[in-house]
Protein backbone atom coordinates (compact mmCIF):
# COMPACT_ATOMS: atom_id res chain seq x y z
CA UNK A 1 0.00 0.00 0.00
CA UNK A 2 1.16 3.52 -0.84
CA UNK A 3 0.11 6.28 1.55
CA UNK A 4 0.73 9.89 0.53
CA UNK A 5 0.09 12.24 3.44
CA UNK A 6 -0.08 16.06 3.29
CA UNK A 7 2.49 16.05 0.47
CA UNK A 8 3.78 19.50 -0.51
CA UNK A 9 6.30 20.76 -3.02
CA UNK A 10 7.33 24.42 -3.18
CA UNK A 11 10.17 25.49 -5.47
CA UNK A 12 12.74 28.19 -4.77
CA UNK A 13 10.74 30.72 -6.79
CA UNK A 14 7.85 30.14 -4.33
CA UNK A 15 5.86 28.23 -6.95
CA UNK A 16 3.64 25.74 -5.10
CA UNK A 17 3.53 22.63 -7.28
CA UNK A 18 1.73 20.40 -4.76
CA UNK A 19 -0.71 21.61 -2.11
CA UNK A 20 -1.18 19.08 0.71
CA UNK A 21 -1.88 15.92 -1.30
CA UNK A 22 -3.50 12.95 0.47
CA UNK A 23 -3.82 9.63 -1.39
CA UNK A 24 -4.01 5.95 -0.47
CA UNK A 25 -3.27 3.42 -3.20
CA UNK A 26 -4.05 -0.21 -2.43
CA UNK A 27 -1.82 -3.19 -3.14
CA UNK A 28 -2.20 -4.41 -6.72
CA UNK A 29 -4.14 -1.30 -7.76
CA UNK A 30 -3.50 0.57 -11.01
CA UNK A 31 -4.02 4.29 -10.39
CA UNK A 32 -3.70 7.00 -13.03
CA UNK A 33 -2.53 10.51 -12.19
CA UNK A 34 -4.43 12.59 -14.74
CA UNK A 35 -4.55 16.29 -15.49
CA UNK A 36 -3.34 19.10 -17.75
CA UNK A 37 0.33 20.03 -18.09
CA UNK A 38 1.73 21.60 -14.92
CA UNK A 39 -0.93 20.18 -12.59
CA UNK A 40 1.60 18.30 -10.42
CA UNK A 41 1.12 14.70 -11.54
CA UNK A 42 4.74 14.11 -12.61
CA UNK A 43 5.94 15.93 -9.49
CA UNK A 44 4.14 13.34 -7.36
CA UNK A 45 5.68 10.51 -9.39
CA UNK A 46 9.19 11.95 -9.06
CA UNK A 47 8.81 12.36 -5.29
CA UNK A 48 7.55 8.79 -4.92
CA UNK A 49 10.51 7.61 -7.02
CA UNK A 50 12.98 9.60 -4.92
CA UNK A 51 14.08 11.81 -7.81
CA UNK A 52 12.70 14.90 -6.08
CA UNK A 53 12.52 15.86 -2.41
CA UNK A 54 9.19 17.01 -0.95
CA UNK A 55 8.88 20.30 0.91
CA UNK A 56 6.53 18.72 3.42
CA UNK A 57 4.44 15.66 4.13
CA UNK A 58 5.21 11.96 4.08
CA UNK A 59 5.07 8.91 1.81
CA UNK A 60 4.75 5.40 3.20
CA UNK A 61 5.15 2.02 1.55
CA UNK A 62 3.30 -0.62 3.61
CA UNK A 63 3.37 1.64 6.66
CA UNK A 64 7.07 2.55 6.46
CA UNK A 65 8.15 6.09 5.55
CA UNK A 66 10.41 6.20 2.50
CA UNK A 67 11.11 9.95 2.51
CA UNK A 68 14.89 10.32 2.55
CA UNK A 69 15.55 6.85 1.13
CA UNK A 70 17.78 6.68 -1.95
CA UNK A 71 15.81 5.74 -5.12
CA UNK A 72 17.65 2.40 -5.41
CA UNK A 73 16.52 1.47 -1.89
CA UNK A 74 12.79 2.03 -2.57
CA UNK A 75 12.22 -1.18 -4.56
CA UNK A 76 10.44 0.53 -7.44
CA UNK A 77 10.46 0.10 -11.20
CA UNK A 78 10.39 3.31 -13.25
CA UNK A 79 9.51 3.68 -16.94
CA UNK A 80 9.95 6.99 -18.78
CA UNK A 81 8.28 8.20 -21.97
CA UNK A 82 11.61 8.20 -23.86
CA UNK A 83 12.35 4.51 -23.07
CA UNK A 84 15.93 5.25 -21.81
CA UNK A 85 17.42 2.13 -23.42
CA UNK A 86 21.16 1.76 -24.03
CA UNK A 87 21.61 1.95 -27.82
CA UNK A 88 24.79 -0.16 -27.90
CA UNK A 89 23.19 -3.07 -26.00
CA UNK A 90 20.87 -5.80 -27.24
CA UNK A 91 17.42 -6.26 -25.75
CA UNK A 92 18.67 -9.07 -23.52
CA UNK A 93 21.63 -6.97 -22.34
CA UNK A 94 19.38 -3.97 -21.61
CA UNK A 95 17.06 -6.09 -19.48
CA UNK A 96 19.94 -7.81 -17.68
CA UNK A 97 21.77 -4.55 -16.95
CA UNK A 98 20.09 -3.56 -13.64
CA UNK A 99 20.71 -7.09 -12.35
CA UNK A 100 24.47 -7.15 -12.95
CA UNK A 101 25.49 -3.73 -11.60
CA UNK A 102 25.51 -2.18 -8.13
CA UNK A 103 25.82 -3.69 -4.68
CA UNK A 104 22.89 -6.10 -5.21
CA UNK A 105 24.17 -7.53 -8.48
CA UNK A 106 23.69 -11.22 -9.19
CA UNK A 107 25.76 -13.67 -11.30
CA UNK A 108 25.49 -13.11 -15.04
CA UNK A 109 23.95 -16.51 -15.81
CA UNK A 110 21.28 -16.02 -13.15
CA UNK A 111 20.56 -12.54 -14.53
CA UNK A 112 20.22 -13.96 -18.04
CA UNK A 113 17.79 -16.63 -16.84
CA UNK A 114 15.63 -14.10 -15.00
CA UNK A 115 15.69 -11.68 -17.94
CA UNK A 116 14.48 -14.41 -20.29
CA UNK A 117 11.70 -15.36 -17.87
CA UNK A 118 10.38 -11.80 -17.91
CA UNK A 119 10.83 -11.51 -21.68
CA UNK A 120 8.51 -14.50 -21.96
CA UNK A 121 5.94 -12.83 -19.69
CA UNK A 122 5.97 -9.64 -21.78
CA UNK A 123 6.14 -11.59 -25.06
CA UNK A 124 9.35 -10.06 -26.42
CA UNK A 125 11.48 -13.21 -26.71
CA UNK A 126 11.83 -12.71 -30.47
CA UNK A 127 13.58 -9.36 -29.87
CA UNK A 128 16.39 -10.81 -27.73
CA UNK A 129 19.30 -10.01 -30.06
CA UNK A 130 18.02 -6.71 -31.46
CA UNK A 131 19.29 -3.24 -30.57
CA UNK A 132 16.93 -0.31 -29.85
CA UNK A 133 17.56 1.39 -33.20
CA UNK A 134 16.22 -1.69 -34.99
CA UNK A 135 12.90 -1.68 -33.11
CA UNK A 136 9.63 0.23 -33.28
CA UNK A 137 8.51 2.57 -30.53
CA UNK A 138 6.07 0.00 -29.21
CA UNK A 139 8.76 -2.68 -29.06
CA UNK A 140 11.14 -0.33 -27.25
CA UNK A 141 8.48 0.49 -24.67
CA UNK A 142 7.84 -3.21 -24.03
CA UNK A 143 11.58 -3.65 -23.45
CA UNK A 144 11.66 -0.68 -21.04
CA UNK A 145 8.74 -2.10 -19.06
CA UNK A 146 10.37 -5.54 -18.94
CA UNK A 147 13.61 -4.01 -17.66
CA UNK A 148 11.68 -2.23 -14.91
CA UNK A 149 9.92 -5.44 -13.86
CA UNK A 150 12.93 -7.78 -13.94
CA UNK A 151 14.09 -6.46 -10.56
CA UNK A 152 10.82 -7.65 -8.95
CA UNK A 153 9.82 -4.19 -7.67
CA UNK A 154 6.92 -3.75 -5.26
CA UNK A 155 5.74 -0.66 -7.15
CA UNK A 156 5.77 0.23 -10.86
CA UNK A 157 5.84 3.91 -11.89
CA UNK A 158 5.07 4.88 -15.49
CA UNK A 159 5.55 8.49 -16.64
CA UNK A 160 3.57 9.17 -19.85
CA UNK A 161 4.82 5.84 -21.27
CA UNK A 162 2.67 5.98 -24.42
CA UNK A 163 3.03 9.62 -25.44
CA UNK A 164 5.62 8.91 -28.16
CA UNK A 165 3.49 6.25 -29.87
CA UNK A 166 0.89 6.68 -32.62
CA UNK A 167 -2.80 6.42 -31.71
CA UNK A 168 -3.33 2.83 -32.90
CA UNK A 169 -0.25 1.56 -31.09
CA UNK A 170 -1.16 3.45 -27.90
CA UNK A 171 -4.45 1.55 -27.79
CA UNK A 172 -2.68 -1.80 -28.13
CA UNK A 173 0.12 -1.09 -25.62
CA UNK A 174 -2.19 0.30 -22.93
CA UNK A 175 -4.25 -2.90 -23.09
CA UNK A 176 -1.05 -4.91 -22.75
CA UNK A 177 0.13 -2.83 -19.77
CA UNK A 178 -3.13 -3.31 -17.87
CA UNK A 179 -3.17 -7.05 -18.56
CA UNK A 180 0.47 -7.37 -17.49
CA UNK A 181 0.28 -5.46 -14.20
CA UNK A 182 -2.87 -7.36 -13.24
CA UNK A 183 -1.22 -10.66 -14.13
CA UNK A 184 1.73 -10.04 -11.83
CA UNK A 185 -0.37 -8.07 -9.28
CA UNK A 186 1.96 -5.10 -8.94
CA UNK A 187 0.89 -1.75 -7.49
CA UNK A 188 1.14 0.75 -10.35
CA UNK A 189 1.03 4.54 -10.74
CA UNK A 190 0.50 5.66 -14.35
CA UNK A 191 0.91 9.34 -15.28
CA UNK A 192 -0.99 10.65 -18.30
CA UNK A 193 -2.67 13.79 -19.65
CA UNK A 194 -4.96 11.68 -21.86
CA UNK A 195 -8.40 11.13 -20.30
CA UNK A 196 -9.28 8.29 -22.69
CA UNK A 197 -6.10 6.49 -21.67
CA UNK A 198 -6.86 6.96 -17.97
CA UNK A 199 -10.49 5.86 -18.31
CA UNK A 200 -9.55 2.66 -20.13
CA UNK A 201 -6.57 1.49 -18.08
CA UNK A 202 -7.09 2.47 -14.45
CA UNK A 203 -8.82 1.04 -11.40
CA UNK A 204 -9.06 4.57 -10.01
CA UNK A 205 -8.11 8.02 -11.30
CA UNK A 206 -6.56 10.97 -9.47
CA UNK A 207 -7.60 14.07 -11.42
CA UNK A 208 -5.41 17.06 -10.58
CA UNK A 209 -5.43 20.78 -11.32
CA UNK A 210 -3.01 23.44 -10.08
CA UNK A 211 -1.39 21.14 -7.52
CA UNK A 212 -4.69 20.04 -5.95
CA UNK A 213 -6.54 16.71 -6.17
CA UNK A 214 -9.93 17.54 -7.69
CA UNK A 215 -11.34 14.02 -7.47
CA UNK A 216 -9.98 10.55 -6.65
CA UNK A 217 -12.48 7.96 -7.77
CA UNK A 218 -13.31 5.07 -10.09
CA UNK A 219 -13.30 6.13 -13.77
CA UNK A 220 -17.07 6.14 -14.33
CA UNK A 221 -17.69 8.42 -11.35
CA UNK A 222 -15.43 11.15 -12.71
CA UNK A 223 -17.62 11.22 -15.80
CA UNK A 224 -21.06 10.60 -14.29
CA UNK A 225 -20.64 12.19 -10.85
CA UNK A 226 -17.97 14.93 -11.16
CA UNK A 227 -16.99 16.60 -7.90
CA UNK A 228 -16.85 20.11 -9.36
CA UNK A 229 -17.03 22.17 -12.55
CA UNK A 230 -13.39 21.53 -13.50
CA UNK A 231 -13.86 17.75 -13.35
CA UNK A 232 -17.07 17.90 -15.38
CA UNK A 233 -15.42 19.99 -18.11
CA UNK A 234 -12.14 18.06 -18.20
CA UNK A 235 -13.78 14.65 -18.52
CA UNK A 236 -15.65 13.89 -21.71
CA UNK A 237 -15.28 14.56 -25.41
CA UNK A 238 -17.13 16.52 -26.67
CA UNK A 239 -17.12 18.78 -23.63
CA UNK A 240 -20.13 19.00 -21.33
CA UNK A 241 -22.69 21.76 -22.00
CA UNK A 242 -23.00 24.21 -19.10
CA UNK A 243 -25.77 26.71 -18.37
CA UNK A 244 -26.33 29.39 -15.76
CA UNK A 245 -29.60 28.76 -13.92
CA UNK A 246 -31.71 30.26 -11.16
CA UNK A 247 -34.17 28.50 -8.90
CA UNK A 248 -37.72 29.73 -9.38
CA UNK A 249 -40.27 27.82 -7.35
CA UNK A 250 -39.69 24.13 -8.00
CA UNK A 251 -37.79 24.66 -11.25
CA UNK A 252 -34.26 25.47 -12.36
CA UNK A 253 -34.70 28.11 -15.04
CA UNK A 254 -32.18 28.80 -17.79
CA UNK A 255 -32.26 31.22 -20.69
CA UNK A 256 -34.19 28.98 -23.09
CA UNK A 257 -35.66 26.18 -20.97
CA UNK A 258 -36.33 24.97 -17.44
CA UNK A 259 -35.91 21.76 -15.44
CA UNK A 260 -38.79 20.65 -13.23
CA UNK A 261 -37.12 19.42 -10.03
CA UNK A 262 -40.10 17.21 -9.25
CA UNK A 263 -39.36 15.15 -12.37
CA UNK A 264 -35.74 14.47 -11.48
CA UNK A 265 -34.94 10.99 -10.25
CA UNK A 266 -34.46 11.46 -6.53
CA UNK A 267 -31.70 8.83 -6.31
CA UNK A 268 -29.60 10.99 -8.66
CA UNK A 269 -29.70 14.00 -6.32
CA UNK A 270 -26.59 13.67 -4.14
CA UNK A 271 -27.02 16.83 -2.05
CA UNK A 272 -29.80 19.28 -1.15
CA UNK A 273 -30.50 21.85 -3.85
CA UNK A 274 -29.91 25.05 -1.90
CA UNK A 275 -29.45 28.66 -2.93
CA UNK A 276 -30.78 30.47 -5.99
CA UNK A 277 -27.96 30.43 -8.57
CA UNK A 278 -26.61 27.28 -10.19
CA UNK A 279 -24.40 25.98 -12.96
CA UNK A 280 -26.16 23.18 -14.84
CA UNK A 281 -24.14 20.62 -16.79
CA UNK A 282 -25.67 18.35 -19.44
CA UNK A 283 -23.62 15.82 -21.38
CA UNK A 284 -24.14 15.94 -25.17
CA UNK A 285 -25.42 12.35 -25.29
CA UNK A 286 -28.38 13.30 -23.08
CA UNK A 287 -29.80 15.56 -25.78
CA UNK A 288 -32.23 13.78 -28.13
CA UNK A 289 -34.19 14.90 -31.17
CA UNK A 290 -37.94 14.74 -30.66
CA UNK A 291 -40.72 14.47 -33.25
CA UNK A 292 -42.96 16.74 -31.18
CA UNK A 293 -42.07 20.15 -29.74
CA UNK A 294 -41.29 20.15 -26.02
CA UNK A 295 -40.98 23.92 -25.62
CA UNK A 296 -41.03 27.06 -27.69
CA UNK A 297 -37.62 28.28 -28.82
CA UNK A 298 -36.16 30.69 -31.32
CA UNK A 299 -32.94 29.99 -33.20
CA UNK A 300 -30.98 33.17 -33.93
Amino acid sequence: MIEIQKLQKVYDNKYEALKSIDLTINNGELVCLLGPSGCGKTTILNIVAGLLDPTGGDIKFDGQSIVGLHPKDRNIGLVFQNYALYPHMTVLENIMFPLVVGKNKIPKEEAKKRAKEFMKITDIEALEGKRPTAMSGGQQQRVAITRALVQNPKILLLDEPLSNLDARLRLKIREEIRALVKKINITTIFVTHDQEEALSISDRIVLMHQGVVQQFDVPQNLYLEPANLFVSQFMGNPIINTYDATKQGNSLVMKDFAIDLAKLKQDRIKAPIEGNEFKIGIRPEYFVLSDSPLFKAKVT
